[in-house]
């Protein structure tokens, strides 16, 4: 699974805090100790300061690029802020996002084009957020067909199938599983998610985004946006794999059990 971290976010407070003042070491950390717990690359959001919004971008990815060799998803709503990422990613990386909506598949397309980057796709579209796993995976199946006119095959294609709280609507969770496996099987795309707002309103959530993660895992999520330095939804991705035969040998479990990970 490929593991995105997710603390270098302007929601998060210290991080708003450390982004606004320039605060190179603390965001130098940030990416470290991410990269350090299992991280396979960082998403980074800088929030959204429409007057600062693309030189913090460029400051950030700088920043975290002069800290770690390390592939970034840029992140944000603004065509003009992810390219002013995309321009200087010295790796591959990843645009958060476009959704169904024509106007942002015309507007960010052309960048994850451009620059030979893979994107993450929101099933939602004009009409709002999908209920039920049908409806978003024809929103997935749309999408599918908007992009065939730009050189970014579906292999390089995150489909996000939006975890909703199953507080609220407690059949959410098997929509969004079923979802998981309708594209795996249909459009043989890739999948991913955040995993937190599945538990929202509920008490000891780490427990219950943990077991949604190893279900979400069997249906077929190929990566998930976490906090890597959570150590037990490391060590349940880390067994998951070994589990659903994708770590040869189990020799990742392995690994990360020596270093205590």
């Amino acid at each position: 699974m490929l593991v995105i971290g997710e603390r270098i976010n302007a929601t998060r407070k210290s991080m708003g805090e450390a982004i606004t003042k320039k605060d190179s070491d603390f965001i130098r950390q940030e990416a470290v100790k991410q990269l350090e717990a299992g991280a396979d690359i960082l998403d980074v959001n800088c929030g959204m300061s429409v007057k600062d919004e693309s030189s913090n971008m460029e400051w950030l990815v700088n920043t975290v690029q002069d800290a770690a060799d390390t592939s970034l998803v840029i992140d944000s709503p603004n065509p003009a802020v992810i390219e002013s990422g995309l321009k200087l990613c010295r790796k591959k990386a990843i645009v958060n996002s476009i959704t169904g909506e024509k106007e942002r598949i015309e507007k960010i397309m052309p960048l994850v084009e451009k620059y030979n980057a893979d994107v993450i796709a929101l099933t939602m579209d004009e009409k709002g957020m999908p209920n039920t796993s049908e409806e978003r995976y024809n929103i997935a199946e749309k999408i599918a067909d908007s992009i065939k006119k730009y050189k970014v095959p579906l292999d390089r294609v995150y489909f996000d199938l939006l975890v909703r709280p199953i507080s609220t609507e407690p059949n959410q969770a098997n929509e969004f599983l079923g979802a998981v496996s309708l594209v795996k099987k249909n459009l043989k795309a890739k999948t991913v998610c955040g995993l937190s707002n599945i538990s929202f309103g509920l008490p000891n959530r780490k427990l219950i985004n943990a077991t949604f993660l190893t279900m979400s895992f069997y249906a077929g999520l190929d990566a998930a946006i976490i906090d890597p330095t959570d150590k037990n939804m490391m060590l349940t991705i880390r067994s998951s794999e070994a589990l659903l035969a994708r770590d040869e040998y189990c020799l990742k479990y392995i690994t990360a059990f020596r270093e205590g990970k």
